[in-house]
């Protein structure tokens, strides 16, 4: 049977609220006192940076009414036939070779479009012919290292997302999604996919390191103004 990306399950969660800093608190940040009774500074706020965009189809995709469900229970799993990395570096691996590999775990076919076999045939990333877009490399769990994160192409409107680390020197499956992207960003350690709705709405879904769970997790999903109407 094919793995055709799952019917919408119109789960959603509220975004976290901005929490505001009271005056008090302010100036208790910013001002501090020493002994002389002078200014002490709160120290350097980190350099916010823009998102960075990554993939977005070729055609934009037809209005999807609900965000698309999890292909994975969100559980990390060690992918077969990739060499072991004792240094925990990923760069150290072939992107190619890690989706190959994944591939070859999975126990039926991604798609009905033949993306399995492109995969298996591609000789290189950037090629017309490979599904395999350009692999981006970011810290998503916070502890120094990259982790790799690539989009797999199906057909005119799908993608693909999938996440890796280096948990006890073996690739891991840390992201498993089926998506119809408008656009797909890295922000900060947040990955952020906008897809298309009714109405004059997009779909926004931000996936977050959990800690717990040790994988990438969906924190929030919320409905916006389309960029496209």
């Amino acid at each position: 049977m094919s793995r055709t990306p799952p019917a919408p399950e119109g789960r959603t969660r509220a975004a976290l609220p901005v929490l505001a800093l009271t005056m008090a608190s302010a100036l208790f940040l910013v001002s501090g006192c020493t002994g002389a009774g002078e200014a002490k500074s709160a120290g350097h706020t980190p350099a916010a940076s823009a998102p960075q965009q990554m993939w977005a189809p070729k055609t934009p995709p037809p209005p999807l009414a609900e965000p698309n469900a999890k292909l994975t229970d969100g559980v990390p799993s060690p992918v077969r036939g990739v060499p072991r990395v004792p240094s925990g570096d990923i760069h150290q691996v072939s992107p190619l070779a890690i989706a190959k590999a994944r591939l070859a775990t999975m126990t039926s076919p991604l798609d009905e479009e033949g993306t399995d076999q492109k995969i298996k045939n591609c000789k290189a990333i950037g090629q017309k012919s490979c599904p395999v877009q350009s692999p981006q490399y970011r810290d998503l769990n916070g502890d120094g290292k990259d982790e790799l994160l690539l989009g797999i192409a199906s057909g005119p409107y799908f993608l693909f997302l999938w996440a890796f680390t280096v948990k006890d020197g073996r690739v891991t499956v840390i992201l498993d999604q089926a998506e119809r992207p408008r656009s797909v960003k890295l922000s900060g350690r947040d990955v952020i996919v906008q897809e298309p709705a009714d109405n004059g709405y997009d779909i926004r879904r931000v996936y977050s390191w959990d800690k717990r769970e040790q994988a990438m997790d969906e924190r929030t999903t919320e409905y916006v103004e389309s960029s496209r109407k």
